[in-house]
C-alpha cells in the first residue's frame, strides 16, 4: 500500500497536504488553511480529483477553506464534530472509526489535548500519520482546551506507534522548538539534531515530516516520562523566549 503525499506551505507557518492512493488515484486533502493554495497545488499535483478532505480539529487556520474545497470540487469533509463549531462537515468522526481512500485505510484516533475533540489519521499500514497539531518535530501543541493528562496520554499514544511511521505536523514550528529542547536536555546527540534542523530551514526546507522514533529519542515532551514533568515543560514552553 503506498501514499503519495505533497507538502506545501499556507499562511503564516502552516502546511497544506494532499494525499492520493497510489492504487486508486483517490485524492484527499489533509485540514483546509488556505483553500486558493490546496486548489492551486492539485492543480499543479496533475491528480484531477480531490475526493475527500480530512479535518483534525476546528481551529479556523484548518477549517476556513472546507468550504470554498467543497464547492470548488463536492470533496466529502470528515472530521470531528467539533469541527461544526467553525466550518461544514459531512460526515462525523470519533475513536475507532475508518476512512477509506482508495485501498488505503486510516484509522482515526481521538487525541485530545490542543483541543478536546482532536483527532488523528493513521495509515498504519503505509507508515503514515497526519497529526494535526498534537506533535510536531521536537515540540507538541499548546493546550488551548485540554489537560496536560490528556496531551500526555495523546503523545503515549504516539509514542507506542512503529518507530517508521512518518508524523506530519501541521506546522512549521522546529526552530522555535529546538531552542527550548536545548534548554532542557543537554545531550550531545539532541544538539547534533537540532543542528541539522536548524541547517534544513536555513536552506528554506520544511522539518516536516518527522518519525517516531525521532520524536520518541528527542522530542522534550516525549522524553518527559510522566504527565507531571510533561505538565511542567509545556508550561515553560508557553512562556519560553529563547
Amino acid at each position: 500500500m503506498t501514499l503519495d503525499v505533497r507538502l506545501f506551505p499556507c499562511l503564516s507557518d502552516n502546511y497544506g497536504f494532499l494525499i492520493r492512493d497510489a492504487a486508486s488515484g483517490a485524492v484527499a486533502a489533509v485540514d483546509a488553511p488556505d483553500a486558493a493554495a490546496i486548489l492551486a497545488d492539485l492543480e499543479a499535483s496533475g491528480w484531477g480529483r480531490l475526493d475527500l478532505l480530512l479535518n483534525t480539529h476546528w481551529h479556523p487556520d484548518h477549517t476556513q477553506g472546507n468550504a470554498a474545497l467543497k464547492a470548488a470540487t463536492g470533496c466529502e469533509i470528515v472530521g470531528p464534530e467539533e469541527v461544526r463549531r467553525a466550518a461544514p462537515l459531512d460526515r462525523v468522526v470519533t475513536d475507532g472509526d475508518a476512512v477509506a481512500l482508495g485501498e488505503t485505510r486510516f484509522e482515526v484516533l481521538a487525541m485530545p489535548g490542543h483541543t478536546l475533540g482532536h483527532v488523528v489519521f493513521l495509515a498504519r499500514e503505509a507508515g503514515e500519520a497526519f497529526v494535526g497539531d498534537v506533535i510536531f518535530p521536537l515540540g507538541c501543541g499548546r493546550l488551548f482546551e485540554g489537560t496536560p493528562e490528556q496531551m500526555w496520554d495523546s503523545l503515549s499514544r504516539v509514542a507506542d506507534w512503529d518507530g517508521a511511521t512518518r508524523l506530519w505536523g501541521a506546522h512549521e514550528y522546529a526552530a522555535g522548538n529546538a531552542r527550548f529542547a536545548v534548554s532542557v536536555d543537554n545531550r550531545p546527540e539532541l544538539a547534533a539534531h537540532v543542528d541539522g534542523l536548524l541547517a534544513r530551514r536555513a536552506r528554506g526546507e520544511p522539518t516536516v515530516p518527522t518519525t517516531v522514533g525521532t520524536e520518541r529519542r528527542f522530542n522534550p515532551f516525549l522524553t518527559a516520562g510522566d504527565a507531571a514533568t510533561f505538565a511542567a515543560r509545556r508550561a515553560a514552553k508557553d512562556v519560553f523566549q529563547g
